[in-house]
C-alpha cells in the first residue's frame, strides 16, 4: 500500500482478506467455542482433509490485541495459518514472512445459546454482532427479489444474502406485510439486553430488506428504531440502515432523536452502474433522489454522520468493462463527489460468489482495493471527515479499511510497528 495508506495493521488486515487462511488442526479445534463461518471451509484438492467430508465449518472472526476485527476467509493456497489453543492464546502465522501475530478467535456468545422467556431461540431473533456492533435485523427478506420489470430482476445484481428464505419465516416476516410483528419486536428486544449484558456494545445497527415503497419502508424502520430505543437506556449509538427516504420520513427521524447516524447504502458510483447493479433501487427510488435523500440526511445530523455502503470490487465483473485501475478510478470520483458534500462513504470488499480465489481476479481485485483505499485516505484528509465512532469503529469493521488507516497516525502508532526480526510487535 502507498504511505497515505501504510501501517502493519491496515496492511496486514489488507493480506488476510485477500490471502485468507489455510486449515491447521488449531483453526478446527477453534470450532468448539468459536462464533461459526456463514462459508465452509472448502478443502482444495489434495489437501489433507482431516474431516474426510470435503467441507468443514471453521471460525468467522478473529481480532488483534487492540480489538481490531477481522474476517476468516479459508484458503488452503495460503501461506498463512492460525496456531495455538484457548488456553495459551492463538497466533495468525506467516513462515515464509516469518511473521507471527497474537489473536484472539471470537467467540459465540453464551446468549446465542439460550432461548427468550417464550422459548425462541435467540440465534434465530434478529439481532447479530460484529465485534462491538450489535446489527438489529428482524425483516430481512427483500422484496426486489419479487419483481421484475421488463423481465429484468430487480435485486442488487451482487446480492444473495436477502433472498427472502428459512430466515423470516421465524420472525415472522410476510411479503407485502410493512408492520413487524409485536412478538418479533419483543423476542428482539430481550435478545439485545441480553447481548448489551454479555458484553460491551458500542454501536447498533439497524437494518433490513428493501421495500418497494420508500415511505413504506420508512414506516417499518421507524416501528423498528422506536422498539430498540424502548430497548437501549444507555442509550447506545443507533444507525439507520434502511433505503433512501423521502426527505419527510428523514426529518422524523432526526426529529425524533432516534438515529445518530445514517446509512443510505449507493452501493456504486455512477447512474450507469446503479441502473445495473441496482435495479430496484434505481426503479424505485432513482440515482439522483437517492444522492439527494443523502445530502438531505447531512442538512439534518451534519456532515460527518451520513454514510453510504459501496460494494468495492464489484465494478470489476467482465459485464462492465473495466479493468482495475479504472474501476479503482470511478470510485475515488465518487468518493470525491460524495465527500465533498459530508457523505462518508464505506467500502467494503467485494467477494464473487465464484471464483473468488482465482489468481488473477484476485491480483487485479487488490490492486483496485489498494489503489482505492490509498487514494480515499487522501480525499478524508482533504475534506477533514473521520468515521465516526458512533457509527463504526475498528473493532466492528471487518471487511473495512477506513477505520485502521485513519488509526495509523493519530491514536495508536505502536499498533504499526514490526520488531527488528519482522514480527509484529504485539505479538
Amino acid at each position: 500500500m502507498a504511505a497515505s495508506a501504510q501501517g502493519f495493521i491496515p496492511q496486514l488486515k489488507m493480506d488476510v482478506m485477500f490471502d485468507g487462511v489455510r486449515y491447521s488442526d488449531a483453526l478446527g479445534a477453534a470450532m468448539s467455542h468459536a462464533l461459526p463461518n456463514y462459508y465452509p471451509y472448502r478443502f482444495k484438492k489434495g489437501e489433507h482433509d482431516p474431516t474426510g467430508k470435503g467441507k468443514t465449518q471453521i471460525p468467522y472472526l478473529m481480532t488483534t490485541k487492540d480489538g481490531t476485527l477481522m474476517r476468516i476467509k479459508g484458503n488452503g493456497d495460503s501461506d498463512w495459518q492460525i496456531e495455538g489453543d484457548l488456553e495459551q492464546g492463538y497466533y495468525l502465522a506467516n513462515d515464509q514472512q516469518k511473521r507471527r501475530v497474537a489473536i484472539d478467535i471470537e467467540p459465540l456468545p453464551e446468549w446465542m445459546k439460550t432461548n427468550t422467556s417464550d422459548g425462541f431461540p435467540m440465534s434465530q431473533a434478529g439481532v447479530s454482532l460484529h465485534g462491538d456492533m450489535a446489527i438489529i435485523n428482524v425483516a430481512p427478506g427483500c422484496e426486489f427479489f419479487l419483481h421484475k420489470v421488463d423481465g429484468v430482476p430487480m435485486r442488487c445484481t451482487f446480492c444473495s444474502y436477502g433472498a427472502p428464505d428459512e430466515r423470516t419465516n421465524p420472525l415472522g416476516q410476510k411479503a407485502g406485510r410493512v408492520e413487524i410483528p409485536d412478538v418479533t419486536l419483543q423476542r428482539m428486544q430481550e435478545t439485545l439486553r441480553a447481548a448489551m449484558d454479555d458484553r460491551e456494545i458500542r454501536h447498533i445497527y439497524l437494518v433490513g430488506g428493501s421495500l418497494t415503497d420508500p415511505s413504506l419502508e420508512a414506516k417499518r424502520f421507524l416501528q423498528l428504531a422506536h422498539a430498540v430505543k424502548d430497548a437501549n437506556p444507555d442509550n447506545i449509538p443507533v444507525a439507520l440502515g434502511s433505503g433512501a427516504l423521502h426527505a419527510n420520513d428523514i426529518d422524523t427521524f432526526h426529529n425524533e432523536s432516534l438515529v445518530r447516524n445514517v446509512c443510505f447504502n449507493l452501493e456504486v458510483w455512477s447512474p450507469a452502474l446503479f441502473a445495473k447493479i441496482c435495479p430496484g433501487k434505481n426503479n424505485y427510488v432513482g440515482y439522483d433522489d437517492w444522492i439527494a435523500s443523502l445530502e438531505h440526511a447531512v442538512s439534518l445530523w451534519g456532515r460527518g454522520h451520513v454514510y453510504s455502503a459501496m460494494v468495492a470490487g464489484v465494478e470489476l465483473e467482465p459485464e462492465h468493462g473495466m479493468d482495475w485501475e479504472q474501476a479503482a478510478n470511478l470510485a475515488l470520483d465518487g468518493a470525491e463527489y460524495l465527500c465533498s458534500r459530508g457523505i462518508i462513504p464505506i467500502y467494503s470488499l467485494y467477494w464473487p460468489t465464484g471464483g473468488r480465489n482465482h489468481a488473477d481476479y484476485l491480483s487485479r481485485l487488490r490492486s483496485y482495493f489498494e489503489k482505492l483505499n490509498d487514494g480515499y485516505s487522501e480525499i478524508r484528509r482533504k475534506h477533514d471527515l473521520v468515521v465516526s465512532e458512533d457509527f463504526m469503529c475498528h473493532r466492528c469493521a471487518y471487511m473495512q479499511l477506513e477505520c485502521d488507516v485513519d488509526r495509523c497516525d493519530i491514536d495508536a502508532p505502536d499498533i504499526n510497528r514490526k520488531s527488528d526480526n519482522g514480527y509484529a510487535a504485539n505479538a
